[in-house]
């Protein structure tokens, strides 16, 4: 799945570090839940490098969406191209880029560089005008889908986006979903969120025709805001670092998992994973005398 660069690009330079390189194209997330900052801090944590394109911002708290504000296309049309040209891409990754017209912005440079795996994930756009979400979502059926290679997304939203005339007894299965993602071109589709009994949820990644992986997780007691970005962005890194897909799929949610049980509360609102979990002191090794900043007095767990 993962494309090859140039084995002659940068031989001559001998620093250590990530050689995997993910294209991100997401909205700046002043709040540091999701956008960029998601995709930033999870790409690194999973030993690959970001590039970021902003497509937008988003004027959010830790609580919700206010608004947001796009990008010109031409603008991320030229972001973009300028890395393209200097740096060996090894996945896309794409999360919210705010418009239509920023959508074929995107479908264009991934048809440009078509041997580059394309990750896409569809957030929640219940902020948004009710127009606006359809315009955005056909335009990502129409555009962006026909060259996603994975479809990444919750389960009420995918449901609620590629199967809204569903009127079964049963919400539909990731098989479902998948079938559905499908008709559109998306070969891999990871649904997330699936409600289980007992407070339990499970994340499958499928094809239409099959189960390809299946990881159940215990439900936190808290709202998070930056999860659907994280976990996307995750899957993208391990794609580019050559990781099956598959097992990619698994360590992403096993990485999650650590990030939201880890989760804090900077603010008033929602729960924000922590990314950078693994980069902290254990509190039990650590003297709080010694530490460099005051604790915040908000909760730091879910």
């Amino acid at each position: 799945m993962t494309a090859v660069p140039d084995p002659d690009f940068g031989t001559e330079n001998d620093d250590e570090g990530p050689s995997a390189c993910v294209l991100v194209f997401n909205a700046n997330d002043p709040s540091g839940a999701g956008g960029l900052t998601a995709d930033i801090q999870a790409v690194a944590s999973v030993g690959a490098h970001a590039l970021p394109i902003m497509t937008g911002v988003y004027v959010r708290d830790t609580a919700e969406i206010h608004d947001h504000f796009c990008m010109d296309d031409e603008a991320v049309t030229e972001q973009a191209r300028a890395i393209l040209e200097d740096v060996p891409v090894l996945v896309f990754k794409v999360g919210f880029v705010g418009s239509p017209e920023n959508l074929s912005a995107v479908a264009e440079l991934a048809s440009d560089y078509a041997d580059i795996p394309l990750v896409a994930y569809m957030p929640d756009l219940s902020w948004w005008q009710e127009d606006q979400i359809d315009l955005y979502q056909d335009a990502t059926n129409e555009l962006l889908l026909p060259l996603t290679t994975l479809l990444v997304g919750n389960h009420s939203t995918l449901s609620r986006w590629l199967l809204p005339d569903w009127n079964a007894d049963k919400g539909p299965t990731a098989r479902d979903i998948a079938r559905a993602a499908n008709e559109f071109g998306v070969p891999y589709t990871l649904v997330t969120g699936i409600p289980l009994p007992d407070q339990f949820i499970d994340n499958v990644l499928c094809t239409p025709t099959a189960v390809l992986c299946s990881n159940k997780f215990e439900r936190f007691d808290a709202v998070f805001a930056g999860a659907g970005d994280t976990l996307s962005a995750a899957m993208a890194a391990l794609i580019a670092t050559g990781t099956e897909l598959s097992e990619s799929a698994t360590e992403a949610l096993a990485y999650l998992d650590r990030c939201l049980e880890s989760g804090f509360r900077p603010g008033m609102g929602n729960v924000l994973p922590d990314r950078l979990f693994w980069g902290h002191p254990d509190s039990d090794d650590q003297d709080p005398q010694e530490s460099s900043f005051e604790i915040s007095p908000n909760d730091t767990r879910h």
